[in-house]
């Protein structure tokens, strides 16, 4: 079972029930998913250097919602951030959006979204900032989420925060002595203070009932990398795997997850139709960055970096490692295939 015969086989009851609620975004990938290595995306000519026979393959769809798609450009993502890894504990803290204002952030996506990445790192940077903690500039990588492990509608922000801080006038690093980074319950105050004060700033009306008590987790994460790759999962592709759909009634889907709290897991089963805008509600908007880099770890900041590199004693000791794309294999000799061109859809050979 995979997403595209879903969508193919759903898709009549789904836009009867559901069109009227979709976006361009969510209708783009609607149509884009199906056609995935397919002629409708066109071909790729390839050429085999042993046999010299031109061979053809079909095109990803490149839809960054699209299961099957830019495992290429996640492996990419994890050999920048493995680049930039610092020999220092890690903390990941995650800021959650309440469900009093989730309808907000359903109609004003790209707006609310980007609020939650503005008063996250702002949040952590004013903590970081604190003399009698750290005292420095630090370093984050965030992404969002908009997901449960149900695949329920569920915006948060994850943020890699590197134990330590940057010392821009003395040019010195200060370790985080300690397995704590900050109190959750003192983040989750000041997090609500500016995202409620970002919400009225912007001309949003906010719910009559919002919560008094938000919740923020902050945990230690070891020494970086595990967290990366926990992040790098659902980065460039669908929030399911096409592994988790275990069954096709005809009528019903049942995906398969595991429960955060017990670790067991668990299934679930509702209609096609129902499954399908399950998907289709984290679908981002256009041109939105789902990850993002804050302070010495922002693309703009790479001679800071070098600089807390060097102090630290592993700059030019990260060896880089080449990512290159999978070749496909010739069908008759397994060589490796060169790219040669590219056949638009709908051109005949010729």
């Amino acid at each position: 079972m995979d997403i595209a015969s879903i969508i193919t086989q759903y898709q009549g009851q789904f836009i009867a029930q559901y069109g009227h609620r979709l976006t361009w975004e969510q209708r783009h990938a609607l149509a884009s998913v199906p056609a995935c290595r397919t002629a409708q995306c066109g071909e790729i000519l390839l050429d085999c250097p042993t046999c010299h026979e031109v061979q053809t393959r079909y095109r990803s769809c490149g839809n960054r919602s699209c299961p099957r798609c830019q495992h290429h450009d996640t492996t990419r993502w994890l050999e920048r951030q493995r680049q930039k890894l610092l020999p220092v504990d890690y903390f990941l803290v995650t800021f959650t959006l309440p469900y009093e204002l989730r309808a907000l952030a359903r109609r004003h996506q790209a707006q609310v979204y980007g609020m939650l990445f503005a008063c996250a790192q702002s949040t952590l940077a004013t903590f970081a900032g604190n003399a009698d903690k750290l005292g420095g500039r630090i370093g984050m990588t965030a992404v969002l989420h908009t997901h449960t492990r149900k695949l329920d509608y569920h915006p948060h922000v994850h943020l890699v925060v590197p134990g330590g801080c940057l010392m821009t006038r003395r040019r010195q690093w200060k370790t985080l002595r300690g397995k704590y980074l900050f109190n959750e319950q003192a983040l989750a105050r000041v997090f609500r203070a500016r995202l409620l004060a970002a919400i009225q700033a912007a001309g949003l009306a906010l719910p009559k009932a919002v919560p008094a008590t938000w919740i923020a987790h902050c945990t230690h994460a070891g020494r970086g990398l595990p967290a990366l790759k926990y992040l790098s999962r659902y980065l460039y592709r669908g929030v399911i795997s096409e592994k988790q759909i275990i069954a096709d009634d005809g009528k019903h889907i049942t995906f398969r997850y595991r429960d955060g709290k017990t670790g067991e897991y668990r299934t679930r089963t509702m209609s096609g139709e129902d499954f399908l805008w399950l998907l289709l509600q984290h679908v981002l908007p256009k041109g939105f960055r789902r990850v993002r880099d804050y302070g010495f770890l922002h693309g703009n900041a790479r001679i800071l970096l070098l600089l807390v590199q060097k102090v630290l004693g592993v700059w030019g000791k990260i060896v880089p490692q080449t990512i290159q794309r999978p070749a496909f294999p010739c069908r008759h000799c397994g060589h490796p295939l060169l790219v040669i061109g590219f056949r638009p859809p709908g051109r005949q050979p010729g």
